[in-house]
Formats: C-alpha cells, sequence, structure tokens
C-alpha cells in the first residue's frame, strides 16, 4: 500500500511539470493528500467488483490497475490512451478492469453505480460496486434518489464519499446544514459510518467489511472517508477560500510519511527499501512518459469516429 500511494503521489508530480510544459493540456484535478483514499479502498475488491469514480480518478485509476502508460498516454491525448486520447484526465476509462470513468460531472456517478450493482443483483453475481464521490455531490439530487433506490432494492453498492471538506470553493458547512454525510446516509437506512481517510489501514479495514457486508445479501454500504487535498480544487484555482495554515495542519496527517513513519518504527522498512521504492516508481513514471511522448497522435480522419452512431 506505500508502494502504491508513493506511485500515486509521484505520478501526479510529474503530470504538474508536463502540464507546465503545456506536454498535458485541459482541465486536471490532482489527488494529492487522499493517496490513502484509493489505495485502502480498491486493496479489497476483486477484478468482479466493479469501480465507478469522479474526474479526480488518477489515483483511483492506478490502484485499480490501470497500466501507467495507458493513463499516461491518455493524458497526453494520444491514440494508445486508456480512452483513445479523447478523454483526458477527466474521463479515464478501462472496461476490462471494470473501471467505468471518470465522470466529469458532480454525482454523476451514482446513478451508473446503482444500475450496475442492480445488474449483478439481477444475474446473481457475487460483486459489489463501489462508487467513489466527493462531498460536494451529497448535495446533488441523484445523491439521495440512488441512496434511496440502493436502499429499497437492498443493492451492493459501496457508496464511498471522499470527503475533502471543500466542494471546489465552497466549504462544507457553508453549503451543507447537516455535515455529519454518514449520518445523513444512515437516514436511508443504509449501514454508514466515518473513517480516518488520512490512515491507509482505516481505510482497508473499513472497505473489507463493508463489501463483506454488500457482497453477501446485507445491501449498501455508506463510508464517509475524512480526508484533505493539499492541493487547489484544479491547476486553474487561485485556491483564496482556505487559510494556509489549515492546509499545513492537514499536510502534519500525510498519509504517505504516516504509513512510512509507522513501518520504520516496526522496524518493516529501512532507508535502503525507501530508496529501493522510490526508484522503481521513478523508473516505471519516465518509461510511461517516454511511450506517450513518442506515440502516435489519432489521424484526423478519424476526427469524427464514435461520435455519432452510423445506424448499423
Amino acid at each position: 500500500m506505500l508502494t502504491e500511494m508513493v506511485r500515486i503521489r509521484r505520478f501526479e508530480q510529474r503530470c504538474v511539470e508536463l502540464y507546465s510544459a503545456t506536454k498535458i493540456r485541459g482541465f486536471m484535478h490532482l489527488y494529492i493528500g487522499e493517496e490513502a483514499v484509493a489505495t485502502g479502498a480498491l486493496t479489497p475488491l476483486t477484478p468482479e467488483d466493479a469501480v465507478v469514480s469522479t474526474y479526480r480518478e488518477h489515483g483511483h485509476a492506478l490502484a485499480r490497475g490501470m497500466p501507467m502508460a495507458a493513463l499516461m498516454a491518455e493524458m497526453f491525448g494520444k491514440v494508445t490512451g486508456c480512452s483513445r486520447g479523447r478523454g483526458g484526465s477527466m474521463h479515464l476509462f478501462d472496461a476490462s478492469r471494470k473501471f467505468y470513468g471518470g465522470n466529469a460531472i458532480v454525482g454523476g456517478g451514482l446513478p451508473l453505480a446503482v444500475g450496475l450493482a442492480l445488474a449483478d443483483s439481477m444475474r446473481g453475481r457475487q460483486a459489489v460496486t463501489m462508487c467513489l464521490f466527493g462531498d460536494g455531490a451529497a448535495a446533488e439530487g441523484e445523491f439521495h434518489e440512488t441512496m434511496n433506490l440502493a436502499a429499497l432494492w437492498q443493492l451492493p453498492v459501496l457508496f464511498c464519499c471522499e470527503n475533502n471538506y471543500y466542494a471546489m470553493g465552497t466549504a462544507l458547512e457553508r453549503s451543507h446544514a447537516e455535515t455529519d454525510l454518514a449520518l445523513r446516509a444512515s437516514s436511508y437506512g443504509v449501514r454508514s459510518w466515518a473513517v480516518d481517510g488520512m490512515d491507509v489501514q482505516a481505510v482497508a479495514r473499513a472497505t473489507a467489511r463493508a463489501a463483506d457486508m454488500a457482497r453477501t445479501g446485507s445491501g449498501p454500504c455508506f463510508l464517509e472517508f475524512r480526508t484533505y487535498r493539499f492541493r487547489a480544487h484544479s491547476l486553474y484555482d487561485p485556491e483564496r477560500y482556505r487559510d494556509r495554515a489549515e492546509v499545513d495542519r492537514w499536510k502534519e496527517r500525510d498519509p504517505i510519511e504516516s504509513l512510512t513513519r509507522r513501518m520504520r518504527d516496526s522496524g518493516e522498512l529501512s532507508d535502503e527499501d525507501l530508496e529501493k521504492l522510490e526508484f522503481g516508481v521513478e523508473s516505471e513514471i519516465d518509461r510511461a512518459v517516454a511511450e506517450a511522448d513518442s506515440d502516435e497522435e489519432e489521424p484526423v480522419d478519424d476526427l469524427e469516429r464514435f461520435v455519432y452512431a452510423d445506424g448499423k
């Protein structure tokens, strides 16, 4: 799990450099600070389970097993990308790994997740659908609709709310009368609890418990992962809505540093181990960037492919 969190952090840090060099264009929303959620939450899932994500999904895609080269190629807009270069940062997709977006609409993945879980339930599959979304989605109408349907039909959905306390630039308490989101979810009859989203081991334990419950017919679960993004909402965000001291306080709970410290204290990690880990991750990123940079652009003649159905 430490390796996975470092992969996510270093991948995004490299993406910032590439964005500044105009190798990557368009919108980009960084996951830095929230790595414990993606890593811990996706660890207990099986290949048969489905994952529905948000536009801040680089970490989710990597933790789900998407090859870094395919992800980086997508960031570059190359045809070898996971979405043929047509989705970019906000629309990562890999049907072979049951990773169904990358959804740019806030809350847009919620009804999709309920549909996938309904299909699994109707076909008798022992699978769960994980739906990851931010606290801002809890203010959307489809949040209430899908929570109600999932509870009513006892669907195997894991609702995983990454509560980083800001919906774009709006603080949680400025938009929600009830800021305990797990409590709100429980009003629908869904088993719900809050989890320390800065502790990857706590996230993994909570998700494993919830997945077991959903998989064995106990219905949906709602996990409120209380976490924090260290960077602005997006690279276009001047970030004038929160105090720098607040960000610094949360950085003291950096999930990577916390786990590294615990592993060192327990004798599970040496300086040499950490150096090898970092070298391996850096080498993987270098290869992914080199491949993406040399990959072909999609031919202009293909511009209209996959846009409209041809009626056949």
